[in-house]
């Protein structure tokens, strides 16, 4: 398959289905996530995430991430009622992963951030696959590639993620986030998706030029049938 990176050089989109790409001692542990949520979501783009659910690897370039803060952030589930049985992990350990599931038939999967006692972490929005395409697929239900991971309800399906995978520690389990190959990974910034408050901070990266990320709007969370639809796996 042809390379579709931004890059001509781009070693992991030459290697795609390659299950070797996921070898190595490159996986980001705690201290990765134990910063500022802001800046992990910036840092992520570019990175290799990996689930092998299943026993089949699958997983792909990150491409697009959402920040998600404090109560501070009327956006962030931390900002509801402080800490509840469903946001607990989010105040956690920095490093697990922080799945719920939401529009009556989706999971979301985040990256917890912050030292522990923060709440922080980061959605997952897209990525571009690249290891286990044909597992992806079929559980995608057959979908075109490009259409197999861009938005997070999309993605999580095509790793086969799911709430047995909330607070699990990255890297020592199912799912795994490997180090990015370019440190000039062209990012660009814009407000959130798909909410109806804080769509508008600018806590949203993705990477510039992607075909790969995913179809939602940056705005106000707009109602009806037709963008209820849309946004259940934005």
């Amino acid at each position: 398959m042809p390379n579709t990176s931004s890059r001509p050089d781009d070693p992991i989109a030459e290697g795609r289905g390659d299950e070797s790409l996921v070898e190595g001692d490159d996986v980001l542990g705690p201290s990765f996530f134990a910063r500022d949520t802001t800046q992990v979501a910036r840092e992520l783009i570019g990175c290799l995430l990996v689930s092998t659910k299943g026993g089949t690897p699958t997983g792909g370039r990150i491409v697009e991430t959402e920040a998600y803060l404090g109560h501070d952030d009327v956006g962030s589930h931390a900002a509801t009622r402080g800490m509840t049985k469903r946001n607990a992990v989010m105040f956690g350990e920095p490093g697990r992963a922080y799945v719920y599931f939401t529009y009556g038939n989706h999971h979301m999967f985040n990256m917890v951030t912050e030292p522990d006692g923060t709440a922080g972490a980061v959605l997952i929005r897209a990525i571009e696959p690249l290891i286990g395409l044909e597992m992806m697929t079929l559980r995608r239900h057959g979908r075109p590639e490009r259409e197999l991971a861009n938005g997070p309800g999309k993605l999580a399906a095509a790793l086969g993620l799911d709430l047995k995978d909330n607070g699990s520690t990255l890297g020592a389990g199912r799912i795994s986030v490997h180090v990015r190959v370019f440190d000039d990974v062209p990012i660009t910034t814009t407000g959130r998706v798909g909410l109806s408050v804080g769509w508008e901070a600018p806590l949203r990266f993705h990477l510039t030029d992607s075909p790969w990320v995913s179809k939602g709007r940056t705005g106000p969370l707009l109602r009806g049938p037709r963008h209820q639809e849309e946004g259940k796996c934005r």
